[in-house]
Formats: structure tokens, sequence, C-alpha cells
């Protein structure tokens, strides 16, 4: 702010010259001195200057709603919602959200640190404020390909960007706890702002050595115990509720008085049709009021956590000199958000937005990615193989797949065998695995078998697959997984329903085979018809889509699958198909 500015500023906050906007009759929520104000907020410019009477050149009565900061969602995956950042952008702003600190590791992995600085080419032409993380793991693991690599090196053309914030979730925390060097120059190259953190279930001497490296958060905890230890070796918990994870209610216990500085909210992966069914922070705290969390700890955890942990100064509470960033909400049970204020504009109102903003746009070209050699539907076939030791019925490792979460369970489980081949068995829900390499047409392709999706025929197959975003499909039969895969090559993109060798649902997803270029209503229409079709094969999981495109995500659960091979996450290394027989 210039000295002209904040002289101005002085002078109305001090009431010698009149604000630009006086909001009035409204119940203030002061996340600082813990108390709700009734009265009216001054605004000059973008900056809040004062409580109280002052006159202003225009008024607009509030009718006793309450007034709170401004959103934060601490840590998003902008491409989980499957909508361009400036949609993105107009989506969550008509929830109250002003703020979003936004991991583009999707986009990385498929176009590498272009991704990345395309995201950052948004940050000026969205009617919020975006910041960024810059992705730690790409790929995630060694155990898959991606279509990029970005070194400490690649990263640290970044740094010092303005809205680059610090290094993006370090799920990389066996090579943390080792020592390897290339995740510790990661780690060291960030001098003035945050690591996060990515560690589910460490504990002990590996959580201490974790955090002793300088990690500073965690959003993986699913119990109260888990955050508990973590917040005692001094790590902040994201609590996450998201699509597919949903942690809210069982980490609240850990949530008090003296602890909720500690935690902030944050959505990490929520497509298009939560974001409009459900919201984005707005609806973490309506949950969290409603589960008998205080009210305005509620909205601190939403709003002025999360500022403080990144260093976002003059945001996330309603005081003078902060930023006019405003949600407006008709009650703290309800948390209905009315009107949001970005930098002291209306923005959205009763869940319209009011403002113009490019609507269209793309982070980067992103199109033509898949990379896949031809296909044939001998390439989906398992072939039958002996267990490594005993005898009778060969044994498989089964994936189970959970639901609400992106980790895994294991089971071991009798083949379902036809001559030479394994097959798909429907009557106990065991459905095969296909991940095929699509960045350099390498024609490496990983196979296995899950259970949990219900499957009686069919298949669903996506270009969204954590992190590396290989193709990936589930099904009951091989002809049925080679249609939905021959689409996704044609199309380029996007996630298929295939039965009876032909494709029942589509939906395209035209940048970089991860997001759509369409509105947010359409998109998540599409979804909806595209979920009907999956459970008109018989799936029983709400999130099908969701939940299929982390059963590639080698750094968490028990098996996963990528084009490598069977991942066994717990000894970090591919196991072979057939497990031994007792």
């Amino acid at each position: 702010m210039s000295d002209n500015a904040l002289s101005n500023l002085i002078d109305v906050a001090a009431g010698r010259t009149p604000a630009d906007l006086l909001l009035t009759n409204s119940n203030i929520v002061n996340v600082m001195s813990h108390e709700i104000v009734r009265g009216s907020l001054a605004i000059y410019g973008d900056r809040i200057v004062g409580i109280g009477d002052y006159k202003a050149t225009r008024t607009v009565d509030l009718a006793g709603r309450y007034l709170c900061p401004g959103l934060i969602d601490a840590h998003v995956h902008i491409e989980s919602s499957m909508l361009n950042v400036p949609e993105f952008a107009r989506v969550v702003a008509s929830r109250g959200t002003t703020t979003v600190v936004a991991d583009p590791h999707e986009f990385a992995n498929v176009m590498g640190i272009e991704g990345i600085r395309k995201v950052l080419s948004w940050v000026d032409r969205v009617p919020i404020e975006l910041y960024v993380t810059l992705s730690s793991c790409v790929p995630a693991s060694p155990l898959e390909s991606a279509g990029a690599v970005l070194t400490a090196d690649d990263l640290r053309s970044l740094v010092d960007h303005p809205r680059v914030l610090g290094l993006a979730e370090m799920m990389n925390y066996p090579g943390v706890i080792a020592g390897d060097a290339d995740v510790l120059k990661k780690i060291a190259m960030i001098q003035h702002g945050v690591v996060d953190g990515h560690a589910p279930f460490l504990s002990g001497r590996e959580l201490t050595a974790y955090a002793a490296a300088g990690i500073m958060s965690d959003h993986e905890c699913v119990t109260a115990a888990e955050a508990r230890e973590k917040l005692r070796r001094g790590l902040y918990v994201m609590i996450r509720e998201g699509s597919q994870t949903r942690n809210l209610e069982s980490l609240l216990p850990a949530v008090t008085p003296e602890t909720a500085d500690r935690f902030m909210f944050c959505t990490d992966d929520k497509d298009v049709r939560h974001l409009l069914e459900e919201g984005q922070i707005d609806h973490m705290i309506r949950k969290a009021i409603a589960r008998v969390l205080d009210p305005i700890l509620a909205v601190r955890l939403g709003t002025q956590s999360a500022a403080r942990y990144f260093g976002l100064r003059q945001m996330g509470a309603v005081l003078p000199g902060y930023y006019a960033d405003l949600a407006i909400v008709d009650d703290l049970k309800s948390f209905r958000v009315v009107q949001t204020y970005h930098r002291g504009r209306l923005v959205a109102e009763d869940g319209r937005f009011v403002v113009e903003c490019e609507q269209r746009g793309s982070p980067g070209t992103g199109s033509n990615t898949i990379k896949a050699r031809p296909l044939t539907v001998g390439d989906f076939a398992i072939a039958a193989a002996k267990s490594g030791s005993g005898s009778g019925a060969p044994k498989i490792h089964v994936m189970q797949v959970n639901e609400n979460r992106i980790d895994t369970e294991r089971s071991v489980e009798p083949a379902m065998v036809e001559g030479k081949l394994f097959f798909a068995d429907s009557a106990r829900d065991i459905a095969k695995i296909v991940v095929i390499e699509r960045h350099r047409a390498s024609g490496e392709i990983g196979r296995g078998f899950v259970k949990g999706f219900g499957l009686r025929s069919g298949a669903i197959a996506s270009t969204v697959a954590h992190d590396a975003h290989n193709i990936i499909v589930v099904g009951m039969s091989d002809g049925d997984m080679f249609c939905a895969v021959q689409r996704l090559i044609e199309l380029q993109e996007g996630l298929i329903v295939a039965e009876g060798g032909r494709v029942v649902a589509e939906v395209p997803l035209t940048i970089a085979g991860l997001v759509s270029d369409g509105k947010a209503d359409d998109v998540a229409g599409q979804l909806r018809t595209l979920c009907e079709a999956a459970r008109g094969l018989g799936c029983t999981l709400d999130q099908p889509f969701m939940a299929l495109s982390f059963l590639s995500l080698s750094v968490i659960g028990k098996l996963k699958v990528t084009n490598k091979g069977l991942i066994d996450v717990e000894q970090f290394k591919v196991i072979p198909l057939t497990a031994p027989s007792s």
C-alpha cells in the first residue's frame, strides 16, 4: 500500500472522510476476541477500516445477518473438481470462499512445471485469492510413471513467486525419513514458506524424524488419536472433508479451545457435484457446528487458522486494516452464505456469481495427452500362475476399496481360473483392475484384482488416476474393459462406462485428461448420468470414479496397482499377483 493510500485509509478509519461502503445492522464474528459484536462495518477500497457508526458513500443493511471472514481452503487440488480454474473460482466464491491454497500436482504430473506455471497465470484473473504450493512429489513415487519428473532444481524457479506459499504435501515420507538427497533439497530450498506433509498413519520415531526434517502439517489424519500424536510433534493438522475422504467427524474430538489454532479446514479432493450440492469450507463449518463445535471456533478453523499458518497477514479476520474478504450468512447454525465480498466488492449473492469473470479457459493446451500404444483385448487378460508354494487352487492378492477413504485393505483369495487365465468373479465381488501407461507409449501395463465395487458386468475407466494419471479401468470382462479404454484413447481424455461392448456414458475431460472446459452445472449433470450408469452395472460405491482414481496412488493404503504392476505399499515394492499357499 502506498503512503498516500495508507494516509487515506487512516482518514476514513478516524472518521475524517467517508467510507466507500457501510454494512449496517450485522452480527460481526470476531475470531480474534472470540465474540460476536452487533454493529456496522466500514470498508474503504479493498480494506476494512472500522466497526461502528461511519459516514459512507453507500450503505447496505444486512438485516441482522452474520458477517464472517472470507473462507479459506488450506489445501485443495482444483483438478479434482473437474472444473477449469475460473469456473472453480466462480463456484467456490458463491459458497463464501475468498482464498484457496492449491497444489496443482495433477496438472504437474501430466504437463510438468508448465502445469504449475499456467495455474499461477490465473491469479490476477479470478475473483478470489489464488495461492499455490509447489508440487513436491512428481511422480508420487518411483513405482509409477508420470508425464514429468520435477526435481528441486525444476521447482526452484518458482520459489520466489509472490503467490507461492511453500512446498506442497511431501508424500514421499519414506524418502524424508531415509534422507533421500533430492527430497531433502526440496525441503531445504523453502526458506520463508511452509512445508506441507502427507503422512498417513505415520507414528513413533518415524513421525519424529519426519517432523524434525521441517515438515509442518498433515492432512491425512483419520482418527483423533493420530491427530493428537501429530500435534505433539509440532505439526498443524488440516481436517479434510472431500468427496472420497471425510475425516471431520472423527477428528473433531481433538479440537479444543487450546488446540484450535493448530487445526484448519481443507477439502483436498472434491468434485463439482459435491461443491454444488454441499458446498466447500462452508459445508465443513456447518457440519462442525452441527457436531457441537463452538460456532466461533468452527469459523476460525475455516478462516484465521489457515491465514496464520500460511503467513497471510491481514487476512482471515474481520478487523481494521484487514482485507475486506467477507462471507455473510443467515445464521451460524444453517451457515447459508447469502453474500460474498472479495476485496470490498460483492462477487456472489444467493448462490449466484454476480461479477464479470472469464468463465472458460485452461491451465495450458493440455490436449492429446494420451500416447498409449495400440491395444488388443488380449492386453486385459491375466495369465494364470501357480501360487508361490504349496498345491491346490492358485491364490491371489486382492485389493479392497474403502468407501469414503483413499487407503485400501488387502486379502488373499482363491483365484477364478478358466484354462490358463485368471478371471473376475462377480459372485465374490472381485473385479479386474488394469493400469496402462499413457504418457510415453511405453507399453507398460499393471494388472490386478479389486473388491468393493459391486460390479455385476461392464467396466468403468478414467484418465484421472492419482497421481501419475495413467489410464485406469476396473471391469468384469476383458471386452468391456477394452471397449472403455479404446474410447478414452479416441477422446484423448475422460471418464467412461461401458457394457456389452459399447459405451453407455462418458464425460469428456478436455484439459490434460483431468478437467472439463464446461460450465459447472453441465459437468455436474454429466457426472450424475455417469454414476447412474455405473450403478446400472451393479456398482455399490457412492463415488465410483473418485474411488477408482485413487487405486493407483502408490503412497497410501496396503495394495495399489500402477503401470509397474501390483504394489505392496507397506513394503514399497512391486509384488507378484499370486500369493503363497498357506
